[in-house]
């Protein structure tokens, strides 16, 4: 079993021609409402992608927007969801002609994800061998259950999106740290002052407890470290829409991947597949594939 404690958020979308400049006013072409967020995001693939339980530790409103991610929820039968009285969380998305994206979030019901509550589902949780995390709620609690599942002996995939508030101590109980190429320069920066290049950070993040890196590099693929070996996977070729949730996705198909057995090459070309399909479609979860897509996608790569 897979666990995922992570947001829920309502993303509303607004095609533009390209990202709005300072002191600027434009006409956006189109306005959609997506269910999103990056732990309702990993979640959602797992589900879509795998027939084994998942347990999703989230908090969503007693909104028309939280109301709505339940029944989604409730569909797709992933459980764990936590109503709170408040608005739901919210990503407000810019999509360019390019398929670009820009976002800010509105964290709502996600900041009622609090250590109490994990303490009140560990027994639940724990019950998997595999945690998916991301930086969208209180950072307290990722550490806390990254903490919890590392010394239990599972398996810890962070998503250091977005890194502010993210401290150095966590690294220490990440098994497979995911962030794209901006999130691992910033970090880096961060805690070491200067980036100098994707290998040197990820022997530095090592002196940290860190394991393994894996670095998310869009149309120019995925670069993999760990202490024996480097591999680079190639992007697969498709015309991008919306890249909104890639990320998430190949945060989620690839926690499948490991799962079922696959080796680790395997699991980044299978997680590397299912991106670039969503890449093609508009919206976060509505651009997520099955499993049967991304087989039948591997077939002619």
């Amino acid at each position: 079993m897979i666990s995922v404690v992570g947001s829920s958020n309502m993303d509303i979308v607004l095609s533009v021609e390209q990202f709005t400049k300072p002191g600027e006013t434009q006409k956006a072409k189109k306005l959609e409402f997506f269910p999103g967020g990056k732990g309702s995001n990993q979640a959602v693939t797992v589900a879509k992608l795998s027939n084994q339980k998942l347990y999703f530790l989230t908090c969503i409103g007693n909104d028309s927007y939280g109301k709505f991610l339940k029944r989604r929820y409730d569909e797709l039968n992933i459980s764990g969801y936590n109503v709170v009285d408040e608005s739901n969380g919210l990503a407000f998305i810019e999509v360019t002609q390019w398929g670009e994206n820009r976002i800010i979030i509105f964290q709502g019901a996600n900041n009622y994800l609090t250590k109490k509550l994990v303490e009140e589902r560990i027994d639940i949780l724990i019950k998997s061998n595999m945690v998916l995390l991301q930086n969208e709620i209180p950072f307290s609690t990722t550490i806390y259950v990254a903490e919890i599942f590392k010394k239990s002996g599972k398996i810890v995939i962070f998503d250091p999106a977005p890194v502010e508030g993210i401290s150095k101590e966590i690294f220490e109980y990440v098994d497979y740290l995911t962030p794209n190429e901006e999130e691992i320069r910033l970090l880096t920066i961060k805690f070491f002052g200067k980036f100098i290049s994707l290998e040197d950070s990820y022997h530095k993040f090592r002196k940290l407890g860190l394991k393994k890196l894996l670095v998310k590099l869009g149309d120019k693929g995925i670069k993999y470290f760990d202490e024996t070996q480097i591999i680079e996977q190639p992007s697969f070729k498709v015309k991008a829409v919306d890249t909104t949730a890639a990320g998430d996705v190949f945060n989620g198909a690839f926690a499948v991947a490991l799962t079922e057995g696959k080796n680790i090459k395997e699991a980044i070309k299978f997680a590397t597949a299912a991106a670039a399909i969503s890449v093609t479609r508009k919206g976060a979860q509505s651009s997520i594939p099955t499993k049967q897509e991304v087989e039948k996608f591997l077939k002619y790569y």
